[in-house]
């Protein structure tokens, strides 16, 4: 048993294996490897093209490109799938996407969680074929909880699209128009945060899970890009039975319905994310039946069972 696993026994982690993708074995004899940091030689022999030879002749899944870097070095495979989460985002922004595109070029196929990404990914790595699979949380890990007796705005991560500047724009502006409101914030952003926001840096995922409950509404803002920064806190909060306000990027539509399970506002507009946030605030009638419904959402469509469905469909046949 891997540590995930002995974590995920003891109720601290979400998902058997991370991603949920255990649910795989339900379509396949599926087994995890470690996937190692290469060393300076393997890198070296790989560039020149003398890495070793493929070790198995099963299909080899990796979640995102930089895993899938990593198995092409140390436990190279036949056939290859995997994920692909940064490269698009990062070309758009003029970075250096060469040698993750050289390698995801010898997969067999690539899958998004963004149908966004599907098109210049196609671009950028012509060859394989390209997928959209969506994304999906564990959610019998973020089960439903009651409402809290306190109004309390919540926004959770911090990867490198999440907007700090426009987060911390729309907390002011709840706190002038609802003073009596609860802000909490995790984020590991060195911006300070506005006066009455409390700031929390790291969580773990049972604490996480806690920090859901306490929300009335689970705000997040993000700059633009194409893979959908801040689905997987959606998920997990309309998991919990939250509505979610956020802003639309291309895709979050798949994951956020505007006006069922959540409001959607307009890339570096804090002012539209508050006042949609400030809505539901008044609304609890409205909080509670968006919350329900956000639930059965994810039980309908973002399971990890639903997942590993669309994996194992893109995968069969290699």
């Amino acid at each position: 048993m891997t540590q995930w696993e002995r974590r995920h026994e003891a109720g601290e982690v979400p998902g058997r294996w991370p991603y949920g993708l255990d649910a795989l074995s339900a379509f396949a004899d599926v087994r995890p490897i470690d996937l190692r940091e290469p060393g300076l030689l393997s890198k070296a022999r790989s560039r020149a093209g003398l890495g070793i030879r493929p070790v198995s002749d099963a299909v080899g899944i990796t979640w995102d490109e930089n895993a899938a870097w990593r198995m092409s070095i140390v436990a190279p495979h036949a056939s290859r799938a995997t994920g692909v989460i940064w490269l698009t985002d990062t070309a758009a922004r003029g970075g250096e996407v060469g040698g993750l595109a050289r390698v995801l070029a010898g997969c067999d196929v690539l899958w998004a969680l963004s149908e966004a990404q599907l098109e210049p990914l196609s671009s950028l790595v012509p060859g394989p074929r390209c997928e959209y699979v969506r994304f999906a949380i564990d959610h019998e890990f973020f089960t439903p909880q009651p409402l809290p007796p306190v109004l309390r705005v919540v926004s959770v991560g911090g990867d490198r699209d999440r907007d700090t500047a426009a987060l911390f724009r729309a907390f002011e502006i709840i706190r002038e128009r609802m003073p009596h409101v609860e802000l909490v914030a995790q984020t590991t952003s060195t911006l300070p945060p506005p006066p009455g926001v409390t700031i929390v840096r790291h969580l773990p995922h049972a604490r996480l899970r806690d920090l859901y409950a306490s929300a009335t509404v689970v705000m997040i803002a993000t700059h633009a890009n194409l893979h959908v920064s801040g689905m997987t806190v959606s998920l997990e909060a309309m998991a919990t039975g939250r509505p979610v306000t956020i802003t639309r990027t291309p895709g979050m539509e798949d994951y956020v319905e505007e006006g069922r399970t959540g409001l959607l506002s307009p890339v570096d507009d804090p002012d539209a994310l508050a006042a949609h946030t400030i809505d539901l605030l008044s609304d609890p009638e409205r909080v509670a039946a968006m919350g329900a419904a956000a639930r059965t959402v994810v039980e309908s469509r973002f399971t990890p069972a639903h997942m590993a469905a669309q994996i194992a469909r893109i995968v069969s046949g290699l």
